[in-house]
């Protein structure tokens, strides 16, 4: 069943990138251009659809800083002079900063170019001759749904960020256009008020799926709202005193004083509408019963295949926004090689490091360092698989102790040297892919530009039917990459009320362990009781805090939820403190390969929570101030 209702796929913004592209490139102060773009209903669509196109794509390796700026995801050297890798090692910069969308370049879209023709369109729209009432109130909803994500965007990088809510003429003066930033609160309180509006203009679902395909709906715009609202809430800009000095122009302070534990109320309440929306219209978790296999395989393989398609099944009903453009992309990036080829069809080179490998849970569902039954001391030793092993590593054969006995998530997310590879040509768990990545062999280097420099390749975004064509090209099943999905959503309501209440309860743990459910996990409590040295730790607030956001981290790994949520939990500068790590993946015997290689040592301050201003802009107007530090 097709799900699209409610998955939303912006299929229509490349089709009108290629074929109105002299509606895509309105220069908005041509007044003449504006008129036009005005004068039907017709014309007036072309310009909404201009207003969509600003939105970043969640999947471009090097215009979404969250999929490779942080600690997840690591580089061969000859690549890390790219966007993300640059970042990545501390090399940001104030001259031409990576990632710029203040100013839209080095891999950001113009994000105040794209409210300011928000502003446009929203002055403008009511003199359309002709046009419906209802069309007319939905369009207006949409674009002050992309005014306030784009706003939110900016702030969750900037923190302060100049609020821009009318569209300047061309006559303003020199003044006029010197603005100065808003306080973070200012900020954030008008994107939720922004995010009420479009929602009490936007429809349920799309009426017309062929021709709105792409566009806003009621769930999408409550779940970026709780989205905000859990950014609000979170220590970066909720009691953060590192920034309690940092005033603007007139004296303002930019950051609030203190803590304020309603902002976790609000938060928990906005998480809720938006489960219950997106529930009232069909979405749900991605379960094993979902996955539609024509062949009879075994209950592992098809759970580890489920666990893939919550992400990368195109109509999947979990995903409640997607984005399909430059999928291919990153799976080009992402597939090791299966087998060996003559040419190289895919780059291999999107590498998780050993840190994200430890990172998931025992087979038991806790921590490995938890687990009281989990050999941590020795996983790096080496093992023989068993038969018992033989749908997760090839019998026979040896790889590190770590890569045992681990959560199907492990095994459905990530693939390691000697692991199993299901699917993407191989249709029976009788006869799959086997990863060989030792030197010499088929998925070590096939250039010093590609391969994995950790031993690790991130599984769960490859679409499971994508596959190597005649051995010399990639052939891709493009899927919507999430921007968000009841997963997340889940996740973020367990925070929410756990941070509101004094101790955790069962409706702190009931949310958490749906998703545990999912991936055949059982919940926090039973877990932790039966097998963990912290019995406990589900008990108290700060231990179900770790929980929480160590599921996080898990469920949502690779999506680009890390990078941010580190960030607002003021986590970055312990995890990008530490060495990145990875396997000697350059070596052939089976011992050196298993001895850990450290791969780069980064640097975090408190100055990269925030993105530095390019110093351009602060010429162009001085009433803006440099975020600190920089």
């Amino acid at each position: 069943m097709r799900y699209n209702k409610y998955l939303l796929v912006f299929f229509f913004i490349s089709i009108f990138t290629s074929c109105e592209k002299e509606f895509l490139d309105i220069v908005p102060d041509n007044l003449a251009t504006i008129d036009l773009a005005f004068t039907n209903q017709y014309n007036a669509e072309k310009y909404l659809y201009t207003c969509y196109s600003y939105l970043p794509s969640p999947s471009a390796i090097n215009e979404n800083p969250a999929l490779n700026a942080g600690d997840e995801i690591w580089y061969p050297e000859t690549e890390r002079n790219n966007n993300g890798p640059t970042v990545a090692q501390g090399f940001q910069n104030i001259t031409t900063p990576r990632f710029d969308f203040w100013r839209g370049n080095n891999g950001g879209k113009a994000l105040y170019v794209g409210i300011r023709n928000c502003n446009i369109f929203l002055d403008n729209v009511d003199n359309v001759p002709g046009l419906d009432k209802f069309i007319k109130e939905k369009w207006k909803a949409e674009v002050n749904f992309l005014k306030a994500y784009y706003h939110f965007y900016l702030l969750r990088m900037y923190g302060p960020i100049v609020i821009n809510d009318e569209a300047l003429s061309v006559s303003a003066s020199t003044d006029e256009v010197k603005v100065d930033k808003n306080t973070v609160e200012e900020a954030f309180e008008y994107v939720i008020s922004l995010l009420d509006k479009a929602i009490s203009g936007l429809p349920e679902t799309l009426q017309f799926e062929d021709e709105e395909m792409g566009r806003v709906t009621k769930p999408i715009a409550a779940a970026i709202k709780a989205r905000v609202l859990m950014t609000y809430a979170s220590p970066l800009f909720n009691g953060n005193t590192v920034y309690s000095s940092i005033k603007n122009s007139e004296g303002k302070s930019m950051f609030p004083s203190s803590y304020d534990a309603s902002k976790w109320e609000r938060a928990a309440k906005a998480c809720k509408e938006a489960i219950d929306m997106a529930e009232g219209v069909g979405a749900a978790l991605y379960q094993k019963a979902d996955y539609v296999d024509p062949f009879p395989q075994n209950d592992t393989t098809l759970l580890k295949a489920a666990l893939r398609g919550r992400v990368t099944e195109r109509w999947n009903k979990e995903i409640l926004w997607g984005h399909t453009e430059n999928t291919s992309g990153i799976q080009y990036n992402s597939m090791p090689r299966l087998y060996g080829y003559t040419s190289n069809p895919v780059a291999s080179r999107h590498s998780p490091p050993l840190r994200i490998a430890e990172m998931y849970y025992s087979e038991n569902g806790v921590p490995i360092d938890e687990d009281v039954n989990f050999d941590y001391n020795n996983r790096y030793k080496i093992k023989e698989a068993s038969s018992a092993d033989r749908f997760h590593v090839e019998q026979g054969q040896k790889t590190a102790v770590l890569n045992f006995d681990r959560e199907t998530r492990f095994y459905a997310d990530l693939s390691f040297d000697r692991g199993v590879w299901f699917g993407n040509g191989r249709d029976l768990d009788t006869d799959p892919w086997y990863i060989h990545s030792r030197k010499g062999e088929f998925a070590s280097v096939f250039e010093i530009s590609q391969y994995s420099v950790t031993g690790y390749w991130p599984k769960k975004l490859i679409n499971i039917k994508t596959t190597v064509k005649n051995g010399t090209s990639l052939s891709t099943n493009r899927y919507a990459f999430p921007i968000i999905r009841l997963a997340d959503l889940y996740l973020y309501y367990s925070e929410a009320l756990n941070e509101m209440k004094s101790a955790p309860d069962n409706e702190v743990y009931q949310y958490i362990d749906l998703v545990r459910e999912r991936a055949g996990l059982d919940g926090v409590v039973e877990s932790w009781s039966n097998y963990s040295k912290d019995p406990n730790k589900p008990t108290t607030k700060e231990g179900m805090r770790e929980i929480i956001q160590q599921e996080r981290l898990i469920e949502m790994a690779f999506e680009g939820g890390r990078f941010w949520d580190l960030r607002r939990w003021k986590l970055s500068e312990i995890y990008m403190n530490k060495p990145i790590k990875g396997w000697s993946v350059l070596e052939q015997d089976v011992e050196d390969y298993y001895n850990v290689r450290v791969l780069y040592n980064p640097s975090f301050s408190q100055k990269d929570y925030l993105w530095p201003i390019a110093e351009g802009e602060l010429v162009n107007n001085p009433n803006l101030q440099q975020n600190p530090g920089w």
